[in-house]
């Protein structure tokens, strides 16, 4: 079975991801700054989410159809967090929301099963 993330994306094209910065490489985390953008004093957010129409620069394919982070073992906290529907058995608001404003429907239990 592949995973659902992998053929949507749609998250990584729907929220700025914003974290504080001590995460990135500058500071001893683990996000190379240079994906980063500068957001206020103490937050950066991934290149391309504090957009008006956001899309993690990071996200390489084509949302709905074939989709993954370019940088899955160095991604912030935001990204971590963030699970999709059905997953671990539990609902994903931000995850449905994402997907219904992609044009896909919503994950079901059935999608991991």
């Amino acid at each position: 079975m592949t995973h659902p993330c992998l053929r949507c994306g749609a998250c990584c094209a729907t929220y700025r991801v914003a974290f504080h910065w001590m995460e990135t490489d500058v500071a001893g985390g683990i996000v190379p700054a240079a994906l980063t953008e500068h957001l206020d004093p103490h937050r950066v957010n991934m290149h391309g989410t504090n957009r008006r129409e956001p899309r993690c620069l990071s996200l390489v394919g084509e949302v709905g159809v074939a989709a993954q982070c370019g940088v899955y073992a160095v991604r912030p906290s935001p990204c971590h967090d963030l699970k999709p529907a059905w997953e671990d058995g539990t609902p994903s608001p931000q995850c449905d929301k994402a997907r219904v404003r992609h044009g896909m429907a919503p994950l079901t239990p059935a999608d991991f099963a």
